[in-house]
């Protein structure tokens, strides 16, 4: 693998990482029932996609990291993960 790749492949990673980590934080801190209430309420409401893009926050931070940093292939995966997250976001909207 190449060290461009590899570096995007880096990028993604945390992107997914950092996605994870703000569904997690918003669904444990900033909600007003338990861990598992809140799960079953995101299912039964279908809130996927309202959860998934206010997960995806802490990308800019990440992003914003990288750039900083001048690691632009790191910052080029987390761009595309997000960009990822907002088409899915869009398609769990419509359907």
């Amino acid at each position: 693998m190449g060290t461009v790749k590899k570096e995007i492949f880096i990028g993604v990673l945390v992107a997914v990482f950092a996605t994870l980590a703000g569904c997690y934080l918003y669904v444990e801190y900033f909600s007003n029932v338990g861990f598992n209430e809140t799960l079953q309420l995101i299912e039964d409401g279908d809130l996927y996609g309202k959860i998934l893009s206010i997960a995806a926050i802490p990308n800019l931070f990440v992003f914003l990291i990288f750039i900083k940093k001048k690691q632009d292939n790191r910052a080029k995966g987390v761009l595309m993960t997000t960009i990822f997250i907002a088409l899915t976001t869009l398609i769990l909207k419509f359907i």
